[in-house]
């Protein structure tokens, strides 16, 4: 008999509404909850509704409104925070900054427990991640992969009818480009994703209507 196919709920949080999301196996309940941008008494809330075990914490990349609650929900649920690349962890170090920037506070810098690399595989329950290093919006974004369900996790990279920013340090529109066309459209057009914020949407939508993928 085949796998269920995963669960998936996602929260938009804090002022960003950035679409923090809790992916699990559905025959084990073992889960992972997805760039925690804040309120962290929420997720722990939708944890807890859908009576699930949280297994790792993952981070697509370093920005603030994807990392903001990570700690506090390591500290709750003692699990380990993994990704993103390492070519992030400048921006992990300066979630002080960036959390001043915008007026929010102190906020520590962040040590994440493990780098991801490409090609890497996470286990969740039967789930497998496939991880793919797409950088552009950020150098060390990721993107997280679920072949059985068609799925993506896409972070910044890529929107319904947008792209990722690539104006902030170390940002490149150009490889932004490639990330999208060379690792995120060859694995199909029936492939949904969710972004880091706003709608889902698939590749193939995005490959014919997207006006930055022209």
């Amino acid at each position: 008999m085949p796998a269920p196919g995963p669960g998936l709920r996602w929260i938009p949080v804090t002022a960003f509404a950035q679409n923090c999301s809790l992916l699990w196996c559905q025959r084990t309940h073992s889960a992972i909850i997805v760039d925690p941008g804040g309120e962290p008494e929420r997720i722990k809330r939708l944890v807890d509704e859908e009576q699930l075990r949280v297994e790792k914490i993952l981070l697509t990349h370093g920005h603030l409104d994807h990392v903001a609650a990570a700690a506090t929900l390591r500290e709750i649920l003692g699990v380990e925070i993994w990704g993103p690349q390492q070519a992030d962890e400048f921006w992990l170090q300066a979630l002080p900054e960036q959390a001043r920037m915008f007026g929010l506070g102190d906020t520590p810098a962040l040590q994440t427990d493990h780098w991801l690399e490409h090609g890497q595989q996470l286990a969740v329950g039967e789930l497998r991640l496939d991880v793919l290093h797409c950088p552009g919006h950020t150098p060390g974004h990721v993107v997280f992969y679920e072949a059985t369900a068609r799925l993506a996790l896409v972070g910044d990279v890529l929107f319904k009818g947008s792209i990722g920013r690539s104006d902030f340090p170390q940002g490149d529109h150009a490889q932004l480009l490639s990330s999208i066309h060379d690792r995120l459209l060859p694995l199909g057009d029936d492939v949904r994703f969710l972004p880091g914020h706003g709608p889902m949407s698939s590749l193939g939508e995005e490959r014919l209507h997207n006006p930055f993928l022209q």
